[in-house]
């Protein structure tokens, strides 16, 4: 087997929890995303596009739809005789069986996935945040650097520091501090949980964190810091282009709605060398009908439009019928509309249906964001 430069070990197991009705039976790496994409498909893509042609994706929750989703990674070019992408779920050894203890732990029980291709270098990536990324050009940082460790970063709002992993840096850009998820942190320089290990360190912090029972067996909060608090070196990679962690139901809501900006920062649908790739294997053409109300939508395959639609997000296979009005709204696969029904500044889930002539949400300005999970059935009154 070709020995690997950098293969990528992807954490996909999350479950999701913010994000409430939408996790409910799949982990937060496959939920939709943009009308035809789940939010898997960004990190696979970036790998594709900075030809990492091997692939560990860790999963743990709920991960049926996933594993569907992901097949053998061909319709992301990750299916190469020599790479590809390979699920590494949670397994039992001679003393037993567990789910992952932590994203370090995670790594640690599949060592002998990074031993089996004796790649160099590690780059640990997290399977729900969207963001365009040439891995390459951070590993090349890494070597240049001579580094142990390298960390993908970028500035934030000082009211969103406490959301982050931040880092203090001297002015080489070496590492000095990492903190958790501190309100008091002096840097908004944030952690983007994406990370190049030279791996013969790595398999060594891995090693000595499993036998810490003080250890919550985490990067951020053990891993890192012992590596900085030994003397190792540490840099950050400066990254400036659209990231977000869309872990919370308001989040994920703007993000996707700022897809129907003209000026959105996050590029979905323009064919160029670094797109991102999807297993969206529904082609069947949309429909609209000819009495169909349709303005600044995104409508996805084997959509059927019979009512209204504005400002909203249509993902594959959705069904309006008629007289039904869609507006400030995102529709997730699958979900059904039906006659009469009106939906207003909401998220309806995969498979979920709004009964005829019931009304589910407010275009009101202070109004909430109204969730309908995947496979439920809404016919009026509270959810």
């Amino acid at each position: 087997m070709r020995k690997k430069q950098c293969i990528a070990m992807l954490l996909a197991g999350g479950q999701g929890s913010r994000l409430t009705a939408l996790t409910k039976n799949m982990a937060k790496p496959a939920v939709s995303f943009g009308g035809k994409y789940r939010m898997i498909d960004f990190s696979l893509s970036n790998c594709a596009n900075s030809h990492i042609d091997t692939v560990g994706v860790l999963t743990q929750y709920k991960p049926f739809k996933l594993n569907a989703y992901i097949q053998n990674g061909r319709f992301w070019d990750l299916n190469d005789r020599e790479g590809g992408v390979f699920i590494l779920p949670p397994y039992a050894t001679e003393s037993g069986g567990s789910w992952y203890n932590g994203t370090a732990d995670a790594i640690y029980r599949n060592l002998d996935f990074l031993d089996m291709y004796d790649s160099e270098y590690v780059l640990i990536l997290s399977g729900d945040h969207l963001y365009k990324m040439n891995y390459k050009k951070m590993l090349d940082a890494h070597i240049a650097n001579d580094a142990d460790a390298t960390i993908s970063v970028m500035q934030v709002p000082w009211e969103d520091v406490k959301r982050f992993g931040t880092l203090e840096v001297d002015d080489t850009d070496r590492i000095t501090k990492f903190v958790e998820k501190d309100p008091k942190s002096k840097s908004n320089l944030a952690s983007m949980g994406i990370y190049i290990f030279t791996t013969k360190l790595l398999k060594k912090a891995l090693i000595e964190d499993s036998k810490n029972k003080d250890s919550e067996h985490d990067f951020g909060k053990n891993i890192i810091p012992k590596m900085i608090e030994d003397g190792r070196k540490l840099y950050c990679y400066r990254f400036d282009g659209f990231w977000r962690d869309v872990g919370t139901i308001k989040s994920y809501y703007e993000t996707s709605m700022d897809l129907l900006n003209d000026e959105s920062e996050i590029d979905l649908f323009k064919s160029d060398e670094f797109k991102i790739m999807s297993n969206s294997i529904i082609y069947a053409p949309g429909y609209i009908g000819e009495e169909a109300s349709v303005d600044n939508c995104i409508i996805a395959n084997a959509c059927q439009v019979l009512g209204s639609a504005e400002n909203s997000i249509l993902s594959n296979g959705v069904i309006i019928e008629k007289n039904a009005k869609v507006s400030n709204s995102i529709l997730l696969p699958g979900a059904k509309v039906e006659a009469g029904a009106s939906v207003q500044k909401a998220i309806i889930g995969e498979n979920a249906i709004i009964k005829t002539k019931c009304k589910l949400g407010s275009n009101k300005k202070d109004a909430e964001i109204s969730v309908l999970g995947n496979d439920c059935v809404y016919q009026g009154g509270d959810l």
